[in-house]
């Protein structure tokens, strides 16, 4: 299990090696889903997202990041997660 701190400087390495700014992280239990981005760069995490494995955490992290710089889940989109996360998938 990972801590809150040690999951937010994950955040930050993959924020550095997407090269991509987010505003700030928050963590909120939700009901549909482990994560999601505001338009303004706001990161929101359910907490539970820190019991899972490292690769989950990797993946939600670098899906949320990636959405700063494309909004929706188009082709570049995907093509760049697919880049991104080559050697966990």
């Amino acid at each position: 299990m990972a801590s809150r701190e040690e999951f937010t400087e994950r955040v930050e390495r993959w924020s550095t090696k997407i090269g991509v700014d987010y505003k700030e992280i928050h963590f909120r239990h939700m009901k549909r889903k482990w994560a999601s981005c505001s338009t303004r760069g706001r990161l929101t995490f359910d907490p539970d997202i820190l019991t899972r494995d490292m690769d989950f955490q990797d993946k939600s992290i670098v899906h949320e990041l990636l959405h700063l710089r494309y909004p929706n889940h188009g082709k570049m989109f995907k093509q760049m997660l697919i880049t991104y996360l080559k050697d966990s998938i």
